[in-house]
């Protein structure tokens, strides 16, 4: 945590505020928030499998895309426009990082292949997928026992290091190779696109240590975990589990 931090954070989204946090709109509103608000929470600004297939909205909590940020809210180049705008007022943003668990292209776990060159820093930045043995996947994924998924027993992720998610596929994150895919795309997040802090989603779903981390590899100006509890001593335990390298929302108060 910043010393003698004093800034104030907004959430600048609500659940299906589709019209009014758009970033063009947002981006309109820079003169009055910039004077009140030193960061900014959006959602994951990644296209989902749904706005790809048929422009469908949904709030960006079952990511798809990682390094495709042409969304529901706008296009990429509205997001930039919009980062730029506030940070020449002294204002930053918060990415909603969804990591937990990821939603696959068009079928459960078709995981999109993903390559960029960065527009910023001229670097190229990979998110890359085992779609044949599905050994990201937590082997505890329902995928893994539900008929309907077409993958029973050919998931071969390690189990869960923390609680199930029904709904998309877990990530292995003592897998390598998921390790290497969610740094490269929190530093293509900070260093090229502009965000400057995360907030994790869902942190119940997998170890404190990986976000601890994650965050010494991206460097984030503010990082606050969503441990949904109403356990002061769980949230306590979880910001100890990530080497006091990341708040987390006040669940308990």
């Amino acid at each position: 945590w910043p010393a003698h931090y004093d800034g104030v954070m907004l959430q600048g989204f609500y659940w299906d505020s589709y019209d009014v946090s758009t970033w063009s709109k947002l981006t309109n509103e820079a003169d009055e928030l910039s004077k009140f608000f030193s960061l900014i929470w959006i959602p994951n600004s990644g296209k989902t499998s749904d706005f790809h297939y048929n422009q469908r909205k949904t709030m960006g909590y079952d990511p798809c895309f990682w390094l495709d940020h042409n969304s529901c809210w706008g296009t990429e180049a509205e997001l930039r426009h919009m980062f730029k705008t506030f940070k020449d007022k002294g204002t930053g943003f918060i990415e909603d990082v969804v990591i937990n668990h990821k939603n696959g292209l068009g079928s459960w776990a078709n995981f999109a292949q993903e390559s960029v060159v960065g527009t910023t820093t001229g670097k190229t930045y990979k998110v890359e997928w085992d779609n044949t043995h599905y050994s990201q996947i937590c082997m505890t994924d329902e995928a893994n026992r539900d008929p309907a998924s077409g993958l029973v027993g050919k998931i071969t992720g390690a189990a869960d290091t923390g609680e199930d998610f029904n709904g998309f596929r877990d990530l292995d994150h003592t897998n390598p190779y998921v390790r290497q895919d969610v740094e490269a795309y929190l530093r293509w997040l900070k260093a090229d696109f502009g965000y400057d802090s995360w907030r994790y989603d869902f942190v119940k779903g997998f170890a404190g240590s990986f976000v601890g981390n994650y965050n010494t590899a991206s460097q984030p100006y503010l990082s606050v975990g969503e441990y949904w509890d109403g356990s002061y001593d769980k949230c306590k335990a979880w910001i100890e589990a990530t080497g006091y390298n990341s708040t987390a929302f006040d669940f308990p108060m």
